[in-house]
């Protein structure tokens, strides 16, 4: 993509490991990519589909609107927050409302939401059956292994008859918290970029939305059996460093991603495996 920078998990682990000594000086940072309102807006973001979007944003409706735009791509769920909470960008594109609330509890970072743009809908894949019902006893399903994409994995799982969780399970379940597995499927916890890359090693996989998309799996085509949109609480969002958000560069993003010309970019490439939030 033009004009894009991919920083790996591996490039950037310093960052996140200085996070605590970065953040304190954040504010004061003349330089930081969330203080200096006359440069560009640099946005974290995953490849797909959050990198593709904001990059239909940069090269179609950015310019006309007076946004200097800059995309960084990012492969894992961590650095785009640290990245954000220490000022090296001015703004993310990846998450959802549970799993920012489960990452600023545990790191201590202050990052918030601005405007939810799309939902991923959350899949369970195989290479090596057609349908849920077809599982064998004893299968092994891949999950992601961070604990608000566990459970919302298990979730998915509960609410197609496939496992029954404990009652009052919240947004931290873990297998440990299931109360029927009628199939004794035993569950493999992944890193979540690496579910699709499982298929070929386990039964079935729950793969995130994005991760989906960049495996060439499609959502609504491929998926066994795929969340329902409605009433989903895991749509994703822009985010910025607390205090940000009245920053007229992202006030700006903000308009431009819930904008006519996005949702029908997200409808037209997508089909259905992205949804407009808007």
């Amino acid at each position: 993509m033009r004009n894009t920078a991919k920083l790996t998990t591996a490039v950037l682990a310093a960052g996140a490991l200085t996070i605590g000594l970065t953040a304190c000086g954040s504010e004061d940072s003349s330089s930081s990519a969330s203080s200096d309102t006359g440069g560009p807006l640099v946005v974290a973001a995953s490849p797909v589909p959050h990198a593709e979007i904001l990059n239909y944003v940069k090269d179609n409706l950015a310019k006309k609107a007076g946004l200097d735009l800059e995309v960084k791509e990012f492969t894992d769920y961590v650095t785009p927050n640290t990245a954000t909470e220490d000022g090296s960008v001015g703004a993310n594109y990846f998450q959802n409302q549970p799993y920012l609330d489960d990452f600023n509890k545990k790191n201590g970072t202050h990052i918030v939401p601005v405007v939810t743009v799309h939902l991923e809908p959350l899949g369970l894949y195989s290479n090596k059956v057609k349908s849920a019902d077809a599982l064998k006893s004893g299968a092994t399903i891949a999950v992601p292994n961070d604990s608000v994409n566990e459970a919302r994995a298990l979730k998915l799982l509960d609410a197609n008859g496939i496992i029954t969780l404990k009652d009052g399970v919240g947004n931290d379940a873990t297998p440990a918290d299931i109360a029927k597995n009628p199939k004794n499927l035993e569950f493999k916890e992944l890193e979540a970029a690496q579910t699709p890359r499982s298929l070929d090693d386990v039964d079935a996989a729950v793969v995130n939305g994005n991760y989906a998309i960049e495996a060439d799996l499609s959502p609504a085509k491929d998926a066994l059996v795929l969340e329902s949109a409605k009433d989903n609480p895991y749509g994703n969002f822009l985010a910025v460093k607390e205090g940000d958000e009245d920053d007229p560069r992202v006030k700006k993003l903000a308009e431009l991603l819930t904008s006519a010309e996005v949702k029908k970019f997200i409808e037209d490439k997508y089909e259905g495996s992205v949804i407009a939030s808007f």
